[in-house]
């Protein structure tokens, strides 16, 4: 049995297609949804989607969003996805330093919380890269 994982920005679909488990970030934590999972609505946090296809475990950098869960299929809305195969791993490294640096520069609460965005969406991504590569 599978389910039906739909990833989309407001750009774009992402991912469409069949999936035998997911592990997707939310605001309350990590949930691992396999098939005939109790329906949910919850939103999903700056985080990695892990999709399992077979024996193959794939990852996607999630910015935020919110995810439907049902009859088997899942809707993830999000503000941006990115692929791990899809990250340039340079410059998702030079991306976090800089994101690191601006953090350590920050004046103020809104340039904390800005630069403290910008460093877990850029941790994310080298997140994605690097699962599994242990």
């Amino acid at each position: 049995m599978t389910l039906n994982l739909c990833v989309l920005t407001p750009n774009r679909i992402v991912w469409d297609s069949e999936v035998k488990e997911i592990i997707l970030a939310t605001n309350s934590g990590l949930i691992g949804v396999l098939p005939n999972h109790a329906p949910i609505a919850t939103a999903v946090d700056i985080g990695i989607l892990r999709i399992r296809l077979n024996n193959q475990w794939l990852t996607m950098a999630l910015m935020g969003g919110f995810a439907r869960i049902g009859n088997n299929e899942i809707t993830v809305l999000v503000n941006e996805a990115e692929k791990g195969s899809d990250i340039d791993r340079q410059e998702a490294q030079q991306t976090l330093e800089i994101a690191e640096a601006n953090l350590s520069k920050a004046q103020g609460k809104r340039q904390t919380i800005e630069a403290n965005l910008a460093l877990r969406r850029a941790r994310t991504r080298v997140e994605a890269i690097n699962f599994g590569t242990s």
